[in-house]
């Protein structure tokens, strides 16, 4: 699959501590299949990649503030946010992991939503003149299906990279893979190929 920098950008969800590092809140849910599927060293190899070709990366981030004002627990997930305490603003654990770190021309978006297709993305995408987007992180079948789903309902081109993504189980990485397929381009790390800035992309 041939991308062209100039229109995509890599969209590396919530890479947080609570929520895929070892001792976050959410481990217990997503941390073994992290693991197993080495999925933090693929996001990493990817961010390295997209900066090489001159893409655009952006991060998503949730943060709530300390007392969870901007908080609506509208769904079990998000309940479990609050009981957890975690992913509040000025905790270690909700900043982007360390292997992850964001570099200086790299963008963060902060959200409150278990999506991270929010408004500030849509503008940022906008005034880059970008169509194209590729999407990794935690977990395949909450954050990164909603924000797949809502970009290709918005008429991005939406490219999901199933290497760079998982689940609490793999039965549930797989089912929202499937889903996935009718509305994404699915893809892996290795099939991605980046074309020089000076050459022109057919349609």
């Amino acid at each position: 699959m041939k991308l062209d920098p100039r229109r995509t950008a890599l969209i590396a969800l919530h890479g947080q501590g609570d929520i895929i590092g070892a001792n976050g809140a959410f481990a217990d849910f997503f941390h073994a299949e992290i693991v197993r599927r080495g999925v933090v060293n693929k996001i990493s190899a990817l961010l390295t990649v997209a900066r090489d070709a001159d893409a655009t990366v952006i991060y998503t981030k949730i943060v709530f503030k300390p007392d969870y004002s901007d908080l609506n627990t509208n769904s079990p997930l998000l309940q479990i946010v609050q009981q957890k305490g975690s992913l509040q603003e000025g905790s270690d654990l909700t900043e982007i992991i360390e292997a992850l770190t964001p570099a200086g021309s790299d963008l963060v978006v902060t959200n409150q939503r278990v999506g991270g297709f929010s408004p500030e993305l849509v503008s940022i995408l906008e005034d880059r003149g970008i169509d194209t987007l590729l999407i990794a992180g935690v977990a395949t079948n909450i954050s990164v299906e909603s924000t797949a789903r809502a970009a290709s309902d918005h008429g991005y081109r939406v490219v999901v990279v199933e290497d760079a993504c998982s689940a609490a189980t793999p039965e549930a990485h797989a089912a929202s893979i499937e889903s996935l397929g009718l509305l994404t381009s699915i893809t892996t790390s290795n099939e991605l190929h980046w074309a020089p800035v000076e050459e022109p992309i057919e349609a």
